[in-house]
């Protein structure tokens, strides 16, 4: 009984916790900014409605160009055996090891007037193309978002179809059926899950994403209105009424994309095996996929190629590589009086938020999987609601606390010192990874052990230390891994709650730096090369970790 009542007494704290600094952001800003003379003003201005547009269109451009990228990588890999293969998942994961907004500063260099791909065009005798202004600017902002965000689509769409049964193929196949129409009838309902796992994510985060747009300089998307009015919260509030207006069409595009795929009645009954099924083209046709992944990869990992050879350019102008090598902009980036401060700070913030992360997260996972608690789901629903709400909102909800709440205005004020604010932050948006993460390794792990333990009369925090955690611990690193590294380059929070330069983090220097004239994008590159490799070292540990599971990381 006093085993029970402690579960539920954890069980209760964490609900608490994310109450108060995960709803209660989301009630402060609908509280603010549901005022219907706000949200008129918003409707009724020509260039909010062309903000809301815009981010809408660039969500499902973005989304259209992940489909057309991931779907064909999901079937190759679920369907032959290729050389490679065990690591396609790492491949597939290397455009997640920079946030777009920082991808952008190399991806310049390339669609620049004076860039690569302008030059090869002059080549060609074909005049030079726009890319980073007018229509050009809306599409080089998708393309940039899709060739960041892909690998979520991927690794749920890989997921869902390793619940295929190959059986109901095969069987398909001897009573006459096509190729479509198996895949149609059979393959699709069963990827159904999946899409929705990872399309929604998809098309919210794309919808909501603040750093993409704002270094391209385009200006005209809900998101960059919403930031560019953080200094002027005081006498205008329509940004919060912007933040309303963006949490509802973000709710609704995940509630109708819900409802247009709904949940396949097969899902909850077939479990594929993994491996079975697949094919071994003969000959040169097996290095087809092979040549697939790699394409895909090399196309993804452009704006990290940029970055870098940015960062070690000493003039890039007009010419398909760079001419001139050096290490300056590295010495400047370590001279520079943000930057070493700001490392300090991310790793400050993210070692509390990846505690507060694990703390929170192997509770929800305990209480759901194990200990079975009534209101258990409440919590894991509301641990995976981060995947579901924008960052900015979320952010935008901190702000509106700081100002409402006075009493804690000394501790989670972002002017005097968001330590605590910025720490709470990462680890909300990144709880769902160490939710996801742990509650996996508590499924495919027996309770046996654990029974046996407890009738030899281990008490049940004994068994928790000595059995349970053990048993999961590879789980709880990899979310660990997860909440630390993503935090270390979370962009919106960063660049919403870190207003003085003493407590920026990485993300909000490196945007700084960016701004400067001259030698200033050269600088942030170097400075982003850095955090491209820390974050490439954190997922290559995850992957070698989790394996084909790390897909589970991604899913609501």
């Amino acid at each position: 009984m006093g085993n029970r009542l402690i579960q539920y007494l954890l069980l209760a704290l964490v609900i608490v916790f994310l109450g108060a600094f995960l709803l209660a952001p989301i009630f402060t800003v609908v509280e603010v900014g549901l005022d219907w003379r706000l949200l008129a003003e918003v409707f009724s201005n020509y260039i909010y409605r062309e903000g809301l547009l815009n981010s809408f269109k660039i969500a499902v451009v973005t989304t259209f160009l992940v489909f057309l990228i991931a779907f064909p990588l999901a079937l190759v890999y679920n369907r032959y055996e290729f050389p490679g293969k065990g690591l396609s998942h790492l491949l597939v994961m290397i455009p997640m090891i920079l946030p777009p907004f920082v991808g952008a500063l190399g991806f310049q260099q390339i669609l620049g007037h004076y860039g690569v791909v302008n030059r090869l065009l002059a080549y060609c005798g074909i005049p030079a193309v726009d890319f980073l202004g007018g229509p050009g600017r809306f599409w080089s902002v998708c393309l940039i978002e899709a060739l960041h965000l892909y690998p979520i689509l991927y690794l749920n769409l890989v997921t869902a179809l390793g619940n295929l049964d190959p059986a109901l193929d095969e069987a398909a196949r001897n009573l006459g059926a096509s190729r479509w129409t198996r895949f149609r009838r059979i393959t699709f309902p069963l990827m159904k899950p999946g899409i929705l796992a990872g399309g929604s994510i998809v098309l919210v985060w794309s919808f909501t994403e603040l750093g993409t747009p704002l270094m391209f300089g385009y200006n005209r998307v809900t998101a960059v209105q919403i930031f560019n009015g953080i200094m002027e919260l005081e006498s205008n509030p329509v940004p919060y009424a912007l933040v309303v207006v963006m949490l509802f069409f973000a709710a609704a595009m995940y509630l109708a994309g819900k409802f247009a795929l709904g949940k396949s009645a097969l899902n909850a009954t077939v479990k594929g095996t993994a491996g079975a099924g697949t094919v071994r083209p003969a000959g040169w046709r097996k290095f087809g996929p092979t040549a697939l992944f790699a394409l895909v990869t090399f196309v993804a990992a452009l704006p990290h190629i940029a970055l870098v050879l940015t960062a070690f350019s000493l003039r890039w102008y007009n010419t398909v590589l760079p001419r001139h090598f050096t290490l300056l902009h590295f010495e400047n980036a370590l001279s520079n009086k943000i930057v070493l401060p700001s490392i300090v700070n991310s790793l400050n913030y993210s070692l509390l938020a990846m505690a507060i992360a694990v703390a929170a997260g192997v509770l929800v996972s305990l209480a759901a999987v194990r200990w079975k608690l009534r209101g258990s789901m409440i919590a894991d629903l509301l641990a995976m609601l981060p995947l579901a709400v924008p960052g900015i909102i979320i952010a935008f909800g901190y702000l509106g606390m700081s100002v409402k709440f006075g009493f804690a205005a000394a501790y989670f004020n972002p002017v005097e010192n968001p330590f605590l604010l910025l720490g709470i932050a990462y680890a909300v948006r990144r709880l769902p990874y160490v939710v996801r993460s742990v509650s996996a390794g508590l499924e495919q792990t027996p309770e046996e052990l654990e029974n046996a333990a407890r009738s030899f009369g281990a008490t049940a925090f004994a068994t928790l230390r000595k059995i349970t955690l053990p048993l999961v611990f590879a789980n709880v690193i990899v979310g660990a891994l997860f909440a630390f590294s993503f935090s270390m380059l979370e962009v919106s929070d960063s660049l919403i709650l870190a207003q003085k330069a003493e407590f920026y983090p990485i993300t909000r220097a490196i945007y700084d730096l960016s701004q400067i004239l001259g030698s200033g994008p050269f600088i942030a590159c170097a400075f982003g090369v850095w955090a491209m490799l820390f974050l490439a070292a954190a997922l290559a540990a995850a992957g070698t970790l989790l394996g084909n599971k790390i897909g589970t990381i991604f899913k609501l």
